[in-house]
């Protein structure tokens, strides 16, 4: 594809990263501190911009400035090409994680948290001792708008929260997860292999990331098949309460495999295959096309999808 220097040739490529700051801000004040200049500047920037694009781009609201269909077109086109210009013209794109002081920002359930980041954090005081780690909380609903409002730097789950994801939402697998059933056996009764009949007396407890008053999980299209249903005694987000539920009630929970084998050691507790079949469920890393490039990021996602590989 040629390139039309003469057009490009009238453009001032700075417009471009005070259009980013115009759009992030949604501010004229805002993105003038944000890039270093005054706030009348960035007004006869933003008309600049306006009859560059063709567009009024930004539009006053009771609330305050709104993004018009045009400029939200335009977000995510526009980071990834800062991005790659600032690649380009970088004098230094060496990455030493020795010597690397920074900070990385994570997106992950509490149960990756748990299974990862012990191993990341031991090796990163190993070799990258300057580094710090800042982990968030997973919201499926939010976690794609966090990536593209640069909020993370990776985000890890389960490939159910990406599949909204677009094209510049780079994804990698890093491993696929099975599924076991977990339980107190003094408490329940019963001694693995645990039967059909008494995962389905047995109440249940659900971890689960979705919102909602009603939330179902696979296990339940599982027992649908089967014109089977079970009862759940609790719904929790939050993997780690799990074994400290299930070691004081009589109750089952199925978990995937790495966690159940974990908490199981941990806490005394009894596993079994399911008598129902569940299909495999794959964990990936996520980030974003901004950062595909970027020598720090691509270290850290190496070293992640090796140590996940251990796993």
């Amino acid at each position: 594809m040629s390139i039309d220097t003469v057009n490009l040739g009238r453009i001032d490529l700075n417009l471009l990263v005070h259009l980013d700051a115009l759009l992030t801000e949604r501010s004229v004040t805002r993105a003038a501190a944000r890039v270093g200049i005054g706030q009348s500047a960035m007004s006869h920037n933003l008309g600049r911009l306006r009859e560059l694009f063709g567009d009024e781009l930004l539009t006053r609201q009771a609330e305050g400035m709104r993004l018009t269909p045009r400029a939200v077109t335009l977000l995510e086109p526009l980071r990834t090409t800062l991005a790659q210009v600032g690649a380009l013209v970088s004098r230094d794109q060496a990455f030493d994680p020795a010597t690397a002081v920074r900070t990385f920002r994570f997106g992950l359930p509490d149960s990756m948290e748990v299974l990862i980041m012990p191993t990341l954090l031991a090796r990163m005081r190993e070799v990258a001792p300057g580094i710090h780690l800042r982990l968030y909380n997973f919201d499926p609903s939010r976690l794609l708008d966090d990536v593209d409002a640069d909020e993370m730097d990776l985000a890890i789950g389960y490939d159910e929260a990406f599949q909204q994801g677009q094209f510049h939402h780079k994804r990698h697998k890093l491993f696929t997860e099975t599924y076991l059933c977990m339980f107190n056996a003094e408490k329940t009764g019963i001694a693995p292999p645990i039967s059909l009949d008494d995962y389905v007396r047995l109440p249940h407890v659900l971890t689960s990331l979705r919102p909602g008053r009603s939330v179902r999980g696979s296990v339940d299209e599982a027992l649908d098949e089967l014109g089977l249903r079970r009862s759940v005694a609790l719904t929790t987000p939050r993997f780690l309460t799990v074994p400290f539920l299930v070691a004081r009630a009589p109750v089952v929970v199925t978990m995937q495999a790495r966690l159940a084998r974990l908490f199981a050691a941990q806490f005394g507790l009894s596993l079994s295959p399911l008598p129902v079949e569940l299909r495999e469920v794959t964990v990936s890393l996520l980030w974003h096309a901004s950062y595909d490039q970027n020598p720090a990021h691509m270290w850290l996602r190496e070293l992640v999808t090796q140590l996940a590989a251990d796993l």
